[in-house]
C-alpha cells in the first residue's frame, strides 16, 4: 500500500547530510521539471476536453481523485521507470509503492488540487521530488494554468520560472506589507498574509474553524485556495506571509518545503495532538514563532 501518514519532518539543511553531487542534483532535478511539465501538459489538455467522467471518493465524499488523477501519475510512473528503474516511487493514486534499490525514491503528486480541477478553478498543480536518506534533494511544482515552474535542489537556490522569464525567490512579501509592519508599530504578524487549507474529515474542521477563529483577528487576511503546494510555491515567492496546514501528506509538501527552505524559510512540523492531525507551517522566521503559537493546538 502507498504510504499514507503525515509528512515526515525533512531533514535540515546541515553538514553532515550526504553529499551529492551538485551535477547529479541537476540531473534529478532536470528529470523532475520534465516529469513535472509532461503531466502538466496531460491535465491542461484533459480540463481544455472538459467534465472528467470518472470520478470516486476516497478517504471522505470531499476527498476525490479522478481519472485524470490516475493518467497523470501513470505517465509519470512510465517516465521515471524508463529514465531511473533502479529508484523507488511513492505516489499519492495507485497503491503499491516501490522500495528501489538506489537509495533515492521519488515522491509525486499527480495533481494536486483535484477538487479544484473538477470544478474548474484554476489553481491545481503537479508535484514531483525526489529523496534520498537525509531528505528532499530536488523538487519541482509545475502550475500549467499560469506557465510557472517552481524548483529547488537541496544545495540550490530556490527559482521560479515564468513567462516573464527566470527569477530567484527569497520568501519575502510584496513591500506594501513591509510598510504595513511598519505603520502597525512592529507587529508583523498583524500585516501578515497567511495561507492555510483544511482537512477533509468533517470532524477535524471544526477544530481548525476553532483555530482560525483565534487567528482572524490576529493577520491581515487568510487565504484558502486548495492545493498544498502551490501554497508552499506562493509562500517561497512572496506571495503570502506564510502557511500553514493539517493532515498534509508527503507528496503534497515533498518538493515545496524544499523550495521554501533554499528560499530562505523556516519550514517546522506540527505536532499532532487528540483534535489535529501532524501538519507543516512554513514562513520567515520572524513570522514562525508567533503563528506555531496561534496554530499549533486547537
Amino acid at each position: 500500500m502507498s504510504e499514507s501518514g503525515p509528512a515526515p519532518r525533512d531533514a535540515p539543511l546541515r553538514a553532515q547530510a550526504p553529499a551529492t553531487p551538485p551535477t547529479e542534483e541537476s540531473e534529478l532535478l532536470a528529470l523532475a521539471i520534465e516529469a513535472a511539465r509532461m503531466a502538466g501538459a496531460l491535465l491542461a489538455q484533459r480540463a481544455r476536453a472538459g467534465a472528467e467522467r470518472t470520478v470516486a471518493s476516497k478517504s471522505t465524499p470531499t476527498d476525490l481523485v479522478s481519472e485524470a488523477d490516475l493518467a497523470s501519475e501513470r505517465a509519470i510512473r512510465e517516465l521515471l521507470a524508463a529514465r531511473r528503474p533502479q529508484d523507488g516511487f511513492v505516489g499519492e493514486e495507485e497503491g503499491a509503492s516501490r522500495r528501489g534499490d538506489s537509495g533515492l525514491s521519488w515522491v509525486v503528486d499527480p495533481l494536486d488540487g483535484t477538487v479544484n480541477f473538477l470544478f474548474g478553478i484554476p489553481q491545481w498543480c503537479v508535484s514531483v521530488a525526489v529523496r534520498d536518506a537525509a531528505g528532499v534533494l530536488a523538487g519541482a511544482i509545475y502550475d500549467p494554468n499560469r506557465e510557472e515552474l517552481f524548483s529547488a535542489t537541496r544545495t540550490g537556490t530556490a527559482q521560479r520560472e515564468g513567462a516573464d522569464g527566470r527569477a530567484h525567490l527569497t520568501g519575502r512579501a510584496r513591500a506594501v506589507v513591509a510598510d504595513a509592519a511598519v505603520a502597525l508599530d512592529g507587529d508583523e504578524l498583524a500585516s501578515a498574509m497567511i495561507a492555510t487549507g483544511l482537512y477533509y474529515d468533517a470532524r477535524v474542521r471544526r477544530e481548525q474553524a476553532k483555530v482560525l477563529e483565534r487567528l482572524v483577528g490576529r493577520v491581515r487576511d487568510i487565504r484558502r485556495f486548495g492545493s498544498a503546494a502551490l501554497d508552499l510555491a506562493w509562500t517561497a515567492a512572496g506571495r503570502y506571509d506564510a502557511y500553514f496546514e493539517r493532515g498534509v501528506k508527503q507528496w503534497d509538501v515533498a518538493a515545496g518545503t524544499l523550495i521554501c527552505r533554499r528560499a530562505g524559510l523556516a519550514v517546522v512540523e506540527l505536532a499532532a495532538d487528540e483534535l489535529l492531525p501532524g501538519g507543516v507551517l512554513a514562513g520567515p522566521p520572524a513570522l514562525v514563532g508567533a503563528l506555531r503559537e496561534l496554530v499549533g493546538s486547537a
